[in-house]
């Protein structure tokens, strides 16, 4: 339960960070903004790993002798990106008006990485509905804070939260490859 917690906060990270761009730069009701956020974001942050995750399954035996260190790799690739990402620009930087299409679009972006993380909820022992509930929700709540800290203005978490992400997705990965190898 835990693993899965820490995952989910994890790959929240990105749509925090998004989420603070957003409350800076919005200038509609940022309740009802925070609300929206939180909805794509969790939405999407819980679909993506649902689909990875039957990617995982269907090719479980093909992979099985080796599947944590494909995870291990993933994770790492995940998380190097994160923390590569919070030293660039961000893309809520060109936005002008937050319309359901921008909302979207970024949900779908922010999670794509969230998607090659599905692959690994295999190695955990937990249910993956549960799994994916958590990251849900995990995520709708990182959005929502993340809308209200922007509307102050404190862009000074986004880069914070990437990399922080970044290096816990590194860490699980280093935990899931230790397990099975030397444990």
């Amino acid at each position: 339960m835990l693993e899965v917690l820490i995952l989910a906060i994890a790959l929240s990270m990105d749509a925090f960070a998004v989420s603070i761009g957003l409350g800076i730069k919005s200038n509609e009701n940022l309740k009802v903004l925070a609300f929206k956020a939180g909805l794509f974001f969790g939405f999407f942050q819980a679909l993506m790993p649902f689909i990875g995750y039957f990617g995982g399954v269907g090719l479980k035996d093909i992979i099985g002798g080796f599947d944590y260190w494909l995870a291990f790799f993933l994770l790492l690739i995940i998380g190097g990106k994160m923390i590569y990402e919070a030293f660039g620009e961000n893309t809520e930087e060109d936005i002008a008006k937050v319309s359901t299409k921008v909302l979207l679009t970024l949900a779908v972006a922010t999670s794509i990485d969230a998607m090659a993380a599905g692959f690994t909820l295999h190695l955990f022992d937990l249910n993956v509905y549960f799994s994916l509930l958590i990251i849900g929700i995990t995520t709708f709540i990182f959005s929502f804070i993340g809308v209200m800290i922007g509307s102050k203005g404190t862009a000074k978490y986004e880069s914070k939260a990437e990399i922080l992400g970044g290096v816990v997705l590194i860490a699980i990965g280093f935990k899931i490859l230790l397990e099975n190898t030397i444990f």
